[in-house]
């Protein structure tokens, strides 16, 4: 009943053109804007590869149970640092060339990309600490 409430009122509320003008923003949109799914070899291209910004790059699968722990927990933390840093997910099943490219032998696999280059990587999953180490040393801070 509670979320049915929080999703009626996150409904109702004004458009973004509508906050804006307010000179507010709505809290979860940084998220969602820092935080996107590939959806194939050009968008990978435009979104990371020649993205001004550090990206970190989510390589998942639906079946991986480790992916389903990790993914949010890194999306939560992206999302912490507004903009300093993206993150793209590629799904390895829909976009096997770009796995393979990367060389994404195990899921999840997690890359530090700036410039268009890869920086750094783990495989696995990783705690709160470890992640934020790894966005900090991405972003230079």
């Amino acid at each position: 009943m509670a979320q049915r409430l929080a999703l009626q009122r996150l409904l109702s509320l004004p458009t973004r053109g509508t906050l804006a003008s307010h000179g507010r923003a709505f809290g979860t949109s940084a998220g969602r804007r820092s935080t996107f799914n590939v959806q194939d070899g050009s968008d990978f291209q435009d979104r990371v590869v020649n993205s001004p910004k550090p990206v970190v790059v989510d390589f998942h699968a639906q079946w991986c149970g480790p992916c389903k722990i990790l993914g949010p927990r890194l999306e939560k933390l992206v999302a912490k640092l507004e903009g300093k840093v993206l993150m793209a997910k590629v799904d390895i099943d829909d976009h096997t060339d770009l796995a393979i490219e990367y060389e994404v032998s195990a899921v999840p696999t997690v890359l530090a990309m700036k410039n268009g280059d890869v920086v750094d990587k783990f495989v696995g999953i990783k705690d709160e600490d470890q992640l934020e180490a790894f966005l900090k040393k991405l972003i230079g801070a």
